[in-house]
């Protein structure tokens, strides 16, 4: 019988009892926060059997203007095959700081087109702190996937189209810290302007966690109900499209199908200098 998730959290029990499941890939997708560093060497531990997914080198455009946003339908599909996936794979993604960089690489599936992937709730320190076994980063020989993408654009938007949202005052929600959104701390990219987007709303990517994981449902879904009492479409935003997909992750938790995520984010709306910001 094929693993398949049916919602988009699982726990690290739920994990460790499916870990010899056949058609299981578990991903690490590990990255350092802004302005900070990490050393992915032979000393880093992983999940047994974990594939690192590398967001920083590999699946993101490349030749882009600015950092993270998507690489190509035909680059994702080749590279994702890589990886050893298939169109039958069920996948977990975790990373090492909790539920941070993982939900970027969830949502990615979800744009080209795969549904069955679910992020570890807690990553890798609720892994280590519930006791299961960890083994040191290593390469192995991977037998290429039939992965197959199939772009759904309306997971994503493009800076015309926030635009847009922001003049028409549809619901934009930013997860940066209120310091960022409200210009009073500064970007961690140097020379950046500070501030938000016109009519967006502050929900700092942290409301969602607590101890390193996702909130309950009903957590979630109360925070969401707080935000967007009439169930309106949802652009989230933040610094370079990373914690954004946190919001949607938590979003999709909660229930909700109708948003997307804007890939440029702060660091595209802020460098176009043409485009309006409120402090």
């Amino acid at each position: 019988m094929m693993l398949k998730v049916v919602t988009p959290l699982v726990s690290v029990e739920w994990l460790q009892e499916n870990l010899e499941a056949k058609n299981l890939i578990i991903l690490d997708a590990t990255i350092p926060k802004v302005g900070g560093t990490l050393d992915i060497t032979k000393e880093k531990q992983q999940i047994k059997n974990a594939v690192f997914f590398d967001l920083k080198n590999v699946f993101l455009n490349i030749e882009g203007e600015y950092p993270n946003t998507i690489p190509s339908k035909e680059h994702f599909e080749k590279q994702v095959q890589k990886l050893g996936i298939n169109n039958n794979s069920c996948i977990v993604v975790y990373d090492d700081l909790g539920v941070y960089s993982s939900p970027r690489v969830w949502w990615l599936f979800n744009v080209f087109g795969f549904q069955n992937i679910a992020v570890l709730n807690g990553g890798l320190p609720a892994w280590k702190e519930a006791g299961y076994n960890v083994e040191p980063q290593k390469e192995k020989k991977i037998e290429r996937g039939n992965f197959e993408a199939e772009y759904q654009e309306d997971l994503l938007r493009v800076t015309e189209q926030v635009l847009e949202a922001s003049n028409n005052k549809e619901l934009i929600l930013d997860a940066r810290s209120k310091g960022r959104f409200y210009a009073t701390e500064p970007e961690p990219r140097a020379d950046m302007r500070g501030g938000h987007i016109p009519n967006s709303k502050s929900l700092p990517h942290g409301r969602l966690q607590s101890d390193g994981k996702m909130k309950s449902v009903e957590e979630l879904q109360q925070l969401f109900f707080e935000m967007n009492p009439k169930k309106e479409h949802m652009t989230f935003s933040c610094g370079s499209g990373i914690t954004a997909c946190i919001l949607a992750l938590g979003a999709e938790a909660s229930g909700y199908t109708n948003y997307s995520v804007y890939d440029g984010s702060w660091t595209e709306w802020a460098s176009r200098l043409e485009l309006p910001v409120e402090k």
